[in-house]
């Protein structure tokens, strides 16, 4: 575990120079642990652990080159510094090459030391951040060896995750709701993985076929039911049979086609286009939708009938502002992943550049972030990338997303509220108080702009 104040070891025979040295490192705000020679320099490394060794040359008995390959092979990981009044350049280069962080000279001088001591210290938390990020990717792989791994350890997720598994097995309807690039996707898929259906997942984004072709797609046609259908076509819906069939963006089918959505789900049967024969199969259904399904109803633009029939198990995806605690886990992943598929080398992200990461907002969500670290690594040199670095620090919105000034304004006022209630941890009460609205009012706000305050991260 880190320290709040970092531990650091003098080992010096000379007592005037150990007491000197302590009390400018304890002004400094350091704790301090002294040994008077090397063998007990080696025993204190291994019993105190500290954060920094200040170790001496020139010692009786065991001298300091001695002490540091004991320090090295006994495993000791804090950097060491050596100290000397009779140095050489060999033996610098000596040092150096045992495993020494820094060679000073005596008389010491205070800024030089300091400088030293600062360094080594920043390269220890640069190790322990590797060290943290590379056991932290063991434990993505270990999430990948599933077949649709969802990266995240915040608690709102795990329970979304807890729910997902529990509904899985059964054969009910599903409906996820949630941003864009929230991974309903991949929610989707882990569903039908863990179902044990022996049929395939088929994926249909209804956003994307035009109204004239989509009960073609899904349904199917036979040959001659229209100009260009010279062969008979099954429809997705079969070629789910025994599987799941996934519904992106529902919301734009139309109703004539959400009529006969409804019908499958009703009789459990198909009618290809032209074709005037029913076909049965059996089909599980996953439907999602990054829209408000109840004020669609209300506008008569969506089946109240079909969205209780798709609503018999809602999930709710969590957006990547509501769990930045997420945010290294999944740098590390996205980063590991495209470096791999790129033949780049390794990269370590510092963590400045992670803090200004976590600093963002993702109106994107998930699919921003993946394609921001890409571009990051495609355009950044360095093996430890910092937060100054190609495209971390930017506008926290891309007004080029934004198409009307009422879209900009609705989203610059979710992003206001949320920041408004992680401020008063949640509490509705006080929240709606500091922004001088009625809490009937917030409550509002936060249906329309679907916020689950018990999903938001507080800090």
């Amino acid at each position: 575990m880190r320290r709040k104040n970092p531990l650091i070891m003098i080992v010096d025979d000379e007592d005037a120079i150990r007491r000197s040295v302590a009390k400018i490192l304890e002004y400094e705000g350091f704790k301090v642990v002294q040994a008077e020679n090397g063998e007990q320099g080696c025993n204190l490394a291994l019993q105190e652990e500290p954060d920094l060794i200040l170790l001496d040359i020139k010692m009786p008995r065991m001298d300091g080159m001695e002490a540091l390959q004991v320090m090295v092979k006994q495993g000791t990981t804090a950097p060491i510094v050596m100290i000397s009044g009779h140095g050489t350049i060999q033996t610098a280069l000596d040092a150096t090459r045992i495993g020494a962080f820094d060679f000073l000279e005596k008389p010491l001088d205070r800024e030089r030391l300091l400088l030293s001591v600062r360094n080594a210290l920043s390269k220890r938390d640069l190790e322990s951040e590797k060290k943290a990020l590379q056991e932290e990717n063991q434990e993505l792989k270990r999430q990948v060896s599933a077949s649709f791994p969802i990266i995240g350890e915040h608690p709102g997720l795990k329970s979304l995750l807890e729910r997902v598994d529990r509904v899985a097995p059964t054969k009910a309807s599903v409906l996820i709701t949630g941003e864009s690039g929230t991974g309903k996707e991949l929610i989707a898929r882990r569903i039908h993985e863990m179902s044990g259906r022996s049929g395939r997942m088929v994926q249909v984004n209804c956003a994307a076929i035009p109204n004239d072709l989509i009960e073609s797609e899904l349904f199917g046609h036979v040959k001659g039911a229209f100009t260009g259908a010279v062969e008979n076509q099954p429809g997705k819906f079969q070629l789910a049979h025994q599987g799941t069939i996934f519904l992106d963006e529902v919301a734009d089918m139309s109703l004539n086609t959400q009529a006969k959505v409804l019908r499958v789900l009703q009789e459990g049967e198909v009618e290809a286009v032209g074709s005037g024969k029913t076909i049965r199969v059996d089909v599980r259904v996953v439907a999602a939708t990054n829209k408000d399904l109840v004020a669609m109803i209300e506008k008569g633009e969506f089946r109240e009938d079909l969205y209780y029939r798709l609503n018999v198990v809602p999930l709710a995806s969590i957006p990547l502002q509501a769990r930045r605690s997420d945010i290294p886990l999944l740098v590390a992943f996205f980063s590991e992943k495209f470096c791999a598929e790129n033949g780049l080398g390794p990269k370590t992200w510092s963590a400045e550049t992670l803090t200004a990461l976590r600093n963002r907002t993702y109106r994107g969500n998930i699919r921003e972030l993946k394609n921001l670290v890409e571009r990051i690594l495609i355009l950044g040199e360095e093996e430890v990338l910092g937060a100054d670095g190609p495209a971390v620090s930017n506008d926290p919105f891309d007004f080029s997303q934004f198409q009307t000034l009422r879209a900009f304004k609705e989203e610059t006022e979710r992003q206001f509220l949320i920041a408004k209630l992680r401020d008063n941890s949640g509490n509705i009460s006080r929240t709606a108080e500091a922004i001088d609205t009625p809490r009937s009012n917030l409550y509002k706000k936060l249906e329309q702009y679907q916020i689950q305050v018990d999903q938001i991260e507080i800090d």
